[in-house]
């Protein structure tokens, strides 16, 4: 084993003599200013390798030139990360597997991969999740990233994982080492400044050289914790740009530019849905995407579709901008999961459900640890500033992953969306909110949704869970919140129970209170269907019928329980003194309360012929299928 061991080296006598020798298992990340002086670091690394026998992987992904000479003994792989995270490190992790143990690694600037995923957190889960992999089996591994192009995100788990971690630096034509992170390794010169003169590395002693090397050169600084890294740095230059377009000084073409690229960044890589998202957004709107996101990454295909379907109806008519009540939604971006996956030891279970023969192995384990992870400092800020902007307002946490609503998968019930009654002190609210968040979570791995990926054929692709934070619509009445009415509408009604009924005018399913009741139908109980041609239709014959099949029950959050709770109609209608009952229910003549009251059934027919909900309904599900060139249902 030691003989083993004395193999190693980074082709360097004097850099193996400063770091007290290279050992197995070792990843070795080099932090440059420009990918040359990479380069000179590696080619006597490989060169060494080469000459000792062992075998030589260089992982080619980046645009940069290539980091060595691609010479028939080193085995080359060149990989897209465009393909997506999961996707790329599958692949690299598959190599790595394929090859064993012992072998010499080298990759490409990692720098490049926060460009490509547009997130400096999903670099820090790169490294992260290949770091220990490399050193279970052995090898040593050299990375490079560019100084000061990161943000704490990508820098503090590259410190944390690697084994070393050593600062390239080039003044007045040579090379320093500072050597920041050396694991299980001490010697009192070991992280002092370096300069390399030949193959060997001597400490720098004079404090007067010492001060001009680091006072010269691109120094990381004190402010890596708040140094916007690529998608911060993206954004605040889009909103210079914005700036610059509404003061009449910047090139159409160049305003553009920008919102396809921050369109691909935040809202989604699919050339169809990318075709609407140009037609019925802006850049404003997407710079306000930013600014109300949690985390970085995509925001699901739920997020998009209530964005573009907003957008569509306020430039269909002025009308349905005073009509629709204001969203002040907040997103929690895709990579806040990848990344709740990767610090909560759950990645490698997830991996089996890529593959049809093991994608339910493991699923039982990654539930549970997801229901007890802990997320990131950084996040838990964001979610506690969020939690401040709504206060005490019912809010309710849905799905919104990347293959959610996309078209032809709908998903519908296949994931969590979990109401927060948000009330009580500040600690609980939050708290209540991290459940909801693990509870969406870790309903991506229930079966009923690793089945549905499996029919559909979408096991293989990456499946990202964002996340929509909605303040609740509704109001209190009393201890009780709930709206009036919600409910589901189609644009193709396929319920034709009479003649009269024309299918493209649309349906509704109505409820009073929460809409759940509509949405995940009840056994035991029955909601208003509404055909938008014909609205006073009914399969119903007489009132006697219309009083059975009725809805009885009521779904609304308890401000004082803390919970969603079921209750009668006519006992939340009883408690809710200010509710103009007229409105949604209609009273049965034939009976009276024990006081001499009226008995109220949920009808919705003043609702449905006095106003105009029915027309507005109706028009605002043509227009949305008209702009999708397909059904749609909201």
């Amino acid at each position: 084993m030691n003989d083993h061991v004395a193999e190693l080296t980074t082709g360097l006598p004097g850099l193996d003599q400063a770091l007290k020798g290279v050992l197995a298992g070792d990843n070795i990340v080099w932090q440059v200013d420009a990918v040359e002086d990479y380069m000179a670091v590696a080619a006597p690394y490989v060169n060494a390798g080469l000459q000792s026998g062992r075998k030589v992987i260089y992982f080619r992904f980046a645009s940069h030139p290539p980091v060595i000479f691609q010479g028939r003994s080193v085995e080359v792989h060149e990989m897209d990360p465009a393909e997506g995270f999961e996707t790329f490190i599958a692949k690299i992790h598959s190599v790595i597997e394929a090859a064993g143990r012992g072998v010499l690694y080298v990759f490409d600037c990692l720098s490049e991969l926060a460009a490509d995923w547009y997130s400096d957190s999903m670099l820090g889960n790169f490294f992260m999740l290949t770091c220990p992999y490399l050193y279970d089996l052995e090898t040593v591994a050299y990375f490079a990233i560019f100084r000061n192009s990161h943000s704490a995100k990508a820098i503090r788990p590259i410190m944390e994982t690697t084994q070393l971690f050593l600062e390239l630096y080039r003044h007045a034509g040579d090379l320093y080492v500072h050597p920041i992170k050396v694991q299980f390794r001490y010697s009192p010169t070991m992280n002092m400044l370096h300069r390399w003169h030949g193959d060997q590395l001597r400490p720098v002693t004079s404090s007067v050289l010492i001060s001009e090397i680091l006072s010269s050169v691109n120094w990381s600084d004190l402010n890596a914790d708040t140094r916007p890294g690529y998608w911060d740095r993206t954004f605040l230059e889009a909103q210079r740009v914005l700036d610059a377009s509404e003061a009449g000084v910047c090139p159409p073409k160049k305003q553009q530019e920008t919102f396809d690229h921050l369109s691909r960044m935040i809202i989604s890589r699919d050339p169809g849905m990318l075709k609407l998202v140009s037609r019925y957004l802006t850049l404003d709107n997407v710079l306000n995407i930013w600014k109300r996101m949690i985390g970085s990454g995509l925001i699901g295909g739920k997020t998009v579709g209530m964005l573009i379907a907003r957008s569509i109806l306020k430039k269909h008519s002025p009308r349905f901008a005073e009509l629709l009540e204001e969203q002040d939604s907040f997103y929690v971006g895709s990579d806040v999961f990848y990344t709740y996956l990767v610090r909560n030891g759950v990645w490698w279970l997830r991996q089996k459900q890529r593959t049809p023969a093991t994608f339910l192995e493991g699923a039982v384990q990654a539930r549970q640890r997801i229901l007890q992870g802990h997320f990131p400092d950084y996040i838990l800020e964001q979610f506690e500033q969020m939690l401040d902007y709504f206060g005490q307002s019912p809010i309710i946490v849905r799905s919104s992953s990347l293959l959610e609503d996309n078209y032809g998968n709908s998903f519908a019930g296949k994931y969590e969306s979990v109401f927060c009654p948000n009330q009580g002190p500040r600690e609980r609210r939050l708290e209540d909110f991290l459940s909801a968040v693990r509870t969406v979570y870790a309903s991506t791995m229930s079966e009923k949704a690793l089945r549905y990926r499996d029919q559909r054929d979408l096991l293989h692709h990456d499946e990202q869970m964002a996340l929509l934070v909605m303040r609740v619509s509704g109001a209190m009445h009393g201890r009780y919140y709930y709206p009036q009415a919600a409910g589901v509408g189609f644009s193709f009604n396929p319920y034709v129970w009479n003649e009269s009924i024309d299918p493209k005018a649309g349906v509704l399913r109505l409820v009073f209170g929460l809409g759940t009741r509509a949405v995940d139908r009840s056994d035991d109980d029955y909601t208003r269907l509404v055909a938008l041609n014909v609205p006073e239709k009914r399969p119903e014959s007489n009132f006697e019928e219309v009083r059975q099949y009725a809805q009885r029950r009521v779904d609304y959050i308890d401000l004082q329980a803390n919970r969603v709770m079921s209750g009668h109609f006519l006992d939340v209608v009883k408690e809710s003194t200010d509710l103009p009952i007229e409105m949604f229910a209609s009273a049965d003549e034939s009976l009276t309360t024990m006081a001499g009251g009226k008995v109220w059934v949920p009808t919705f027919d003043t609702l449905l012929t006095s106003t105009e909900f029915v027309r507005d309904m109706r028009e605002a599900l043509a227009s949305l299928q008209q702009a999708y060139e397909y059904p749609v249902d909201v």
